[in-house]
């Protein structure tokens, strides 16, 4: 990649060069010098000792590592998780960046059942940008579901669905959308239910949505099966609309075990108008149908219900024993 001298770098511009060059380290050297995962050190910034990977999706890696420096002054539990991009999105000249969107994106979110990131870093010896996050215990909808093939009890149900949609209400009032929910990117821990991996996130409002864009065509990784038909289609862009669909998705399949459209794209089940033939899990809360329901509309223009409004209709309590 050639750069300007005489052009001063625009926001827009950022990459992993220009990060390396906040380092004084030169584009050629920074390109030459980065180490790819299979290569990282045992010791990122001599500081986080890792200790193994915790997870791999489609842009990014999970490690668990040691604080050190916090475990020499004492700190009894000194874990934490690194995320840093996969091997080979680590070689694109933007790849530092669309680490550093997720991590802004993320620590703009104040929730509890939002994972919780602290630090930004490179590393010096490898040239490799990463950050850190708290170190979540537990397992995620995707091993619920391996473990309760049929679905929740109903009162599961609820205490699973509420704090999670209350964390999704929170990232679109706060102007941002996740872009990627799927049974996998959500976990249940020891400190209650977690949203996390905000790789494919974007701001919509505010501050955040002056960040340098990144081109998003060429990193089409959201997971098919929990997209909203507008975002299969060509040019199909995320927004609240299409969480709230994937939400919804999710929270029937974790109520009855089976995803609302069986093994078809949504674009598919829109043409066979699938949705005028949904029926409600047998384990789901009857009061709790109609919201779920308009949440997995497949007409983007009919799916008016917003994430605060699912989330309140979860809330509701029974009235009589005919709402269970």
């Amino acid at each position: 990649m050639s750069t300007d001298s005489a052009r001063p770098a625009q926001a827009g511009d950022l990459t992993s060069f220009a990060l390396a060059g906040g380092l004084g380290i030169g584009p050629d050297s920074a390109s030459a010098a980065r180490t790819s995962a299979y290569e990282l050190p045992e010791i990122l910034c001599a500081r986080y000792q890792l200790e193994g990977v915790l997870g791999a999706g489609g842009m990014g890696v999970i490690y668990r590592a040691r604080d050190v420096l916090c475990a020499q002054f004492g700190e009894p539990d000194p874990c934490v998780a690194i995320k840093l991009m996969g091997d080979e999105l680590s070689e694109a000249p933007d790849a530092d960046l669309l680490l550093y969107s997720e991590f802004a994106l993320t620590r703009h979110l104040r929730h509890p059942n939002v994972v919780k990131v602290d630090t930004f870093d490179v590393d010096p010896a490898s040239r490799r940008a990463f950050f850190t996050q708290e170190l979540m215990r537990g397992k995620t909808l995707e091993a619920l579901l391996c473990e309760q093939p049929t679905g929740v009890a109903p009162f599961e149900l609820q205490d699973i669905a509420v704090p999670l949609l209350a964390a999704l209400a929170h990232c679109h009032e706060r102007g941002v959308v996740h872009g990627d929910l799927k049974p996998g990117n959500l976990m249940l821990t020891d400190n209650g239910p977690r949203l996390f991996d905000f790789g494919l996130a974007q701001a919509t409002k505010g501050p955040l949505s002056k960040l340098p864009r990144l081109s998003k065509e060429r990193f089409k990784a959201w997971t098919p099966r929990y997209a909203a038909p507008e975002l299969l289609e060509e040019g199909g862009m995320i927004s609240p609309r299409t969480d709230v669909f994937a939400m919804g998705c999710v929270l029937f399949e974790i109520a009855g075990g089976k995803h609302p459209f069986g093994t078809m794209l949504s674009t598919q089940a829109r043409a066979e108008r699938r949705w005028n033939q949904l029926q409600a899990p047998e384990n789901l809360p009857v009061r709790f149908w109609p919201a779920l329901r308009l949440a997995l509309n497949l007409d983007a223009n009919r799916r008016t219900i917003t994430a605060r409004e699912l989330h309140d209709a979860f809330c509701t309590v029974p009235i009589g024993k005919i709402q269970f």
